[in-house]
């Protein structure tokens, strides 16, 4: 057991999600016993008041049924409890509760018992308050310098000092410059209020300055507002630059009382004139604090709190304890029970009640001796050997988190259903299309263990989107699911470059150890149909761009392949089939009777990318299906550089545009402030000079703002439909780089990591800059001629370059050296990073020949031997 703890006395726990705040503690002699033995007074935020008596029979005993002297509940919560000499004519402790709206005060009393269930207590109400306005904090003493009673001053939420003379109400103040309230506190021995305003200035109001101000309640005249004798002034101001927690005027055996501000970061104690005594600064965020006065002379002792769940005492700005509590205190105080003095009772917001002391328990075990005895090397040799041994083969064979854990707690499948929504679920879609599909995904959440907070997180890549993408989950006991129902269709006026999904669940599994549970994530992803962007057309005759996939197998008809593009009556689409995409163009499909080719051909560069990848997608899964694991895919065209670049110029040229739209917005705002400047300098003027035209400039220069505003915001879509299409092609070029050099599953990745980095292009770092920064380090390592050219270093910085032709230069360069035998591999050894052997030349490769001629359905059209479509013609 750590020595470090504050030691358990007695505790219990407060009623059931209950809420409880800095004024809800209380302790004092309430019931007038005489005896000198604390109570303990608690009210919550749900109204219930509860007085307690501990004397637990060991330490650390919970509660017993005798230790609760009342409970009762009122209908309003209960923000604060202070007990003090209240009621007129009574030198006897009562009991003040506020509440939102009310004030009361209560005498307790005890009844003896004549059996065993002992005695007996009960609250009486001797008055009440009700409040004109809604109370945040109360504070009392004896203002003025009365003799043997006090008086109770409530703050109220908009800054009113509202005063009660027992049982009659005083009188009202407003407190000046006031926004907010702030913890509030009085010094008997100066007779003023300290408060911490927004401001967060420490602020202390004289009672005799407060009785003779104006009251709240009148309405002030010209007259008063000129007579200083009538106005609320401050007796002293001090600046401490945060907000404060708490404030505790502490009498001590200075000269002069010592006043106590706890802050968010700092903890000051000031004299009485408002200067400061000293100020310790904390490395941590406390909750709560009390001051009180030390046995050495000259030294005040404080109790601070923290949200770490540690309780320091300092001796001035000493540290000179520092204890671990079981939970978060928002109030502490020190009470005296049973004879025992300086308890210290702590009280969390969900009502974790707890009195402990400080020190240390005796240990009563003693270690027994241990019989010396002679140590045998060999077998100690032995045996480390044999255990190191097995912490190898496991560090070998093992993950650091088990593979049966990792799958076991919790599962998540998304199940796609195989036909579009009968009636689209679309919302706020851009696209211009009479109807845009969707399509329904069904995600189950199952669990094997007990599961708390579970969040389900839906990502899907812009412009595709979902009708909802959050969802939160209550607990999840074993053996249980949750199962959530969603749609997904297209956004954005632009083709999406993925049609694949991901399910992200994270939750919390609770331990022994930790019973706040170890944070974990279970993840799965999904594919969504083709026909979610796209629909059956016509195939087209020509096209302005044209890709051919070879294969090593005889090619499958598109009945089988596309079965839902198809229709199973036209026999003519088995060879020629057409997908007009939602925001794209036409692309046509075709595929060989003779040879083993697929072509691919669209007006646009970035529209062939989809249909592409679900060809090979498809071909994939069919030929898997029939338990041939030799099936490949190659090409040997030439990659479409040029019209890649293209692409590039468009999306750095809506860069460029952006950049010069943002200069230009902000140099017409600075316009428009000098003129807003000069017309209010015009106006503010008690002789009215010409407005000289100023405000025809400033309308202009208003219209120019908006006009420039409009266009930067049109210019943002335009830079994303950009982005999308230039993702599209860059898949496209990848996936056609890949089958052209036959990369391996790494090498992919690394390309992909190379020219798809970012998911989102910004200003501040835009996709040019990293992707030629990405392939100036492959040419640099990897793909270098010479290690001359791998001691060459790159920039640091990522900036928006002037223009494009560097990174095209580069591209072009990397294609070049893959031709030429390069590998990549990011891998930092020397050894492996051997410069690219460089055989022969790069030769632009031609489209493959297609001896056969697929006939497209509708017309006679055929696709000749040299790769062109010609037309034929037919007799009738």
């Amino acid at each position: 057991m750590s020595l470090f703890k504050a030691r358990d006395w007695w505790s219990t726990v407060l009623g059931e999600k209950e809420e409880f705040d800095q004024g809800c503690l209380c302790v004092a002699d309430v019931d007038n016993s005489g005896s000198g033995q604390d109570k303990i007074i608690v009210g919550s935020y749900m109204g219930y008041l509860r007085i307690f008596n501990p004397h637990p029979v060991k330490p650390g005993d919970e509660l017993q049924p005798e230790d609760l002297l009342l409970e009762v509940q009122f209908r309003e919560p209960i923000l604060q409890v202070e007990v003090g000499k209240f009621v007129s004519g009574s030198e006897g402790l009562h009991l003040a509760v506020l509440h939102c709206r009310k004030l009361c005060v209560y005498a307790v009393s005890g009844t003896l018992g004549n059996v065993e269930h002992g005695n007996q207590y009960q609250i009486k109400l001797m008055y009440e308050h009700n409040l004109q306005r809604t109370a945040c904090n109360m504070t009392y003493g004896p203002f003025g310098g009365v003799k043997g009673r006090d008086l109770i001053c409530i703050q109220s939420m908009d800054g009113m000092l509202m005063l009660f003379e027992q049982e009659s109400y005083a009188f009202g103040r407003f407190l000046p410059g006031f926004l907010l309230p702030g913890p509030l506190a009085y010094s008997s021995r100066t007779d003023s209020f300290i408060t911490v305003s927004s401001c967060r200035q420490v602020e202390s109001y004289k009672y005799q300055v407060l009785a003779f101000a104006t009251d709240a309640d009148e309405r002030e005249t010209e007259q008063q507002k000129h007579s200083s004798g009538k106005k609320l002034a401050v007796d002293w101001v001090l600046n401490i630059g945060e907000q404060a927690l708490d404030i505790c005027i502490v009498s001590s055996n200075l000269p002069g009382s010592s006043v106590f501000v706890l802050g968010e970061r700092n903890f000051f104690c000031l004299k009485d004139n408002g200067q400061i005594r000293f100020m310790k600064k904390l490395d941590y965020s406390p909750s709560c604090f009390i001051p009180y006065c030390s046995v050495k002379e000259g030294t005040i002792n404080t109790l601070i709190g923290n949200h770490s769940k540690m309780l320091n005492v300092y001796q001035d700005v000493t540290l000179k304890w520092a204890a671990q509590l079981p939970h978060i205190p928002v109030a502490v105080k020190v009470a005296h029970f049973q004879d025992l003095k300086g308890v210290i009772v702590t009280l969390s917001d969900d009502g974790h009640l707890q009195c402990s002391y400080l020190g240390t328990d005796p240990s009563i075990f003693q270690a027994p001796r241990v019989e010396s005895r002679e140590l045998n090397y060999e077998e100690f040799e032995a045996e480390m050997k044999a255990l190191q041994k097995i912490i190898k083969e496991a560090t070998k064979s093992q993950d650091i988190v088990p593979k049966s854990e990792k799958h076991r707690d919790l599962f998540v499948t998304a199940e796609v259903s195989p036909d579009l929504d009968a009636e689209s679920q679309a919302i706020d879609s851009e696209v211009n299309a009479e109807t845009v599909p969707s399509v329904t995904v069904k995600v189950t959440v199952h669990t094997r263990v007990t599961v708390q907070k579970p969040n389900l997180a839906v990502c899907i890549q812009a412009p595709l989107a979902v009708t909802c993408d959050q969802f939160f989950f209550d607990d999840l006991e074993p053996d249980s699911s949750e199962t959530v129902f969603l749609s997904v269709f297209l956004k954005g006026n632009c083709p999406p470059s993925e049609l694949e999904g991901s399910c992200l669940v994270s939750y919390t599994i609770p331990t022994e150890l930790n019973p706040e549970g170890i944070p974990k994530v279970a993840e799965c992803n999904f594919r969504l149909p083709l026909r979610l962007v796209c629909f059956p057309a016509q195939p087209s005759k020509a096209a302005n761009h044209k890709i051919t996939i070879d294969t090593n197998k005889p090619p499958i008809s598109f009945l089988t392949l596309f079965p839902d593009f198809v229709d199973p009556s036209e026999d003519d689409q088995a060879n020629a089939l057409g997908f007009q995409l939602l925001t794209g163009s036409k692309t046509t499909l075709l595929a060989s009777k003779t040879s083993q080719r697929y072509r691919i051909q669209s007006d646009q560069l970035e529209d062939l990318w989809l249909v592409t990848k679900e060809l090979t997608l498809r071909l994939e899964e069919h030929f898997k299906k029939q338990n041939c694991k030799d099936f490949a895919c190659t090409f040997s065209g030439s990659i479409p550089l040029q019209e890649y670049f293209e692409l590039i110029d468009q999306h750095f040229e809506l860069r460029l545009n952006a950049e010069k739209y943002q200069e230009m917005l902000s140099e017409r705002a600075v316009q428009f402030r000098a003129i807003e400047r000069r017309l209010l300098t015009r106006f503010k003027d008690k002789t009215p000079a010409p407005l000289q035209h100023l405000d025809t400039l400033l309308e202009g220069t208003f219209r120019e703002v908006i006009a420039l505003a409009d266009a930067a915001e049109e210019n943002q879509a335009n830079l994303f439909k950009a982005f999308s299409k230039l993702r599209c092609a860059t898949h496209l070029v990848i996936m056609l780089i890949s089958l052209w050099q036959k990369l391996s599953t790494d090498q992919i990745a690394v390309l992909e990591a190379t020219f798809l980095p970012l998911a989102e292009d910004t200003q501040e770092l835009g996709w040019e800059e990293t992707v030629d920064a990405a392939v100036s380090y492959l040419l640099k390592t990897c793909l270098s001629k010479s290690s001359k050219e791998q001691a060459l270093t790159l920039g640091n910085e990522l900036s928006m370059p002037k223009d494009t032709n560097r990174l095209k230069k580069n591209i072009t360069l990397f294609c070049d050296r893959l031709a030429k035998g390069g590998r990549l591999s990011l891998s930092t050894d020397p050894a492996t990073q051997q410069p690219a052997v460089l055989t022969g030349g790069c030769a632009t490769i031609p489209e493959s020949d297609l001896e056969e001629r697929a006939v497209i359905p509708g017309s006679t059209a055929a696709l000749s031997s040299g790769g062109q479509i010609t037309k034929q013609n037919s007799q009738p």
